[in-house]
């Protein structure tokens, strides 16, 4: 029984604890010293991610744990540079019937089968039919269907838990209904369909058994790549009932090619009509506003005063803060 969860972390400084957790990494390292290595880990339960350190009599773990793999650790809490870590005094992999798996993986705060709901009421109410045909084929997908209610958005940027790519689609969908009728030469049911599928290749590029991490399709080939191959194969199917106008075929591949808005961050093409342009603007907004909430949250979990100016964020490339909790003060 897991008693210890990382969020909980500020109250338990300086004290020795005993839990268990998800692997995210291992690494043995060469010490600055010069003197030997240590053991470097992430570990990971649904409320977090915390650094742990192993200086000594580790070899076993190197030999027995790799990430993904459950662990049951013993070693003092402590912080360093304004995040909390642990030093490992024991550790040791720990077997499935140990654990229970949603002690782990993160969850959405909101009701899966309302977010799927809306999702399919969404596509029901499409005027164009051969794009509400070829959004059915994947959510229809006994496959695929399963895996886009589950799968996370990110293994750590945004939406990293489980639920959170729906949680994700469902949000930019309320975002493209509102945007839309702003502009009259934005197609609603195109929009909509960008959004949907953007990220369909996160079904296989992630997995989320114990932890999250890459797949080997994803490390290789990465989402956009995936979703591409997803993408023709179900053209492939519902044409053969009833063809697909080739040209918006053209248009849904390139609103996933370019949907990460430049070549530097992984699109081929750059967004180059209006759909394009407008949902990438969108997706980049929702997936920052989610990691800004985030990196907040954690920011008063380490045990920091609300409405304070955070660390550098890396992911962010700035420090953060909460504006509301800073007028509060």
């Amino acid at each position: 029984m897991k008693s210890f969860f990382i969020a909980d972390a500020s109250q338990y400084e300086n004290e020795v604890i005993t839990s268990y957790f998800a692997l995210g990494s291992i690494s043995a390292r060469e010490k600055k010293s010069g003197s030997g290595q240590y053991l470097a880990l992430t570990l990971v339960d649904k409320t977090g991610t915390m650094d742990a350190r192993m200086w000594d009599e580790f070899e076993d773990a190197v030999r027995t744990c790799e990430p993904g793999c459950y662990v049951k650790v013993q070693g003092q809490i402590s912080k360093y540079n304004g995040r909390f870590q642990i030093t490992l005094q024991k550790l040791r992999l720990a077997a499935e019937s140990e654990v229970e798996p949603a002690d782990f993986l993160p969850h959405t705060q909101y009701d899966i089968g309302e977010m799927w709901q809306e999702l399919r009421s969404t596509v029901d109410a499409f005027s164009n039919l051969h794009l509400q045909r070829l959004v059915n084929a994947f959510l229809d997908d006994p496959t695929i269907g399963p895996a886009f209610m589950s799968a996370p958005a990110a293994k750590v940027l945004h939406h990293a838990w489980i639920g959170g790519l729906l949680e994700h689609v469902v949000f930019l969908l309320r975002m493209c209904k509102r945007v839309a009728p702003q502009y009259p030469e934005v197609d609603p049911d195109l929009l909509c369909t960008a959004a949907i599928l953007h990220d369909i290749g996160k079904t296989r590029e992630l997995e989320w058994k114990s932890s999250f991490a890459y797949s080997a399709e994803g490390q290789l080939i990465g989402h956009i790549s995936i979703a591409m191959g997803m993408l023709r194969d179900k053209l492939a199917l519902i044409s053969q009932v009833e063809p697909f106008p080739e040209r918006l075929r053209i248009l849904v591949e390139h609103i996933i090619l370019s949907h990460h808005g430049s070549l530097e961050f992984g699109s081929p093409k750059l967004p180059m009509f209006a759909e394009a342009l407008v949902f990438h603007a969108i997706d980049d907004l929702e997936a920052k506003m989610q990691n800004l909430r985030t990196q907040l949250a954690n920011h008063v979990a380490g045990g920091n005063q609300p409405g304070s100016v955070t660390d550098w964020i890396r992911s962010m490339d700035r420090q953060l803060v909460d504006s509301k909790e800073y007028l509060k003060g």
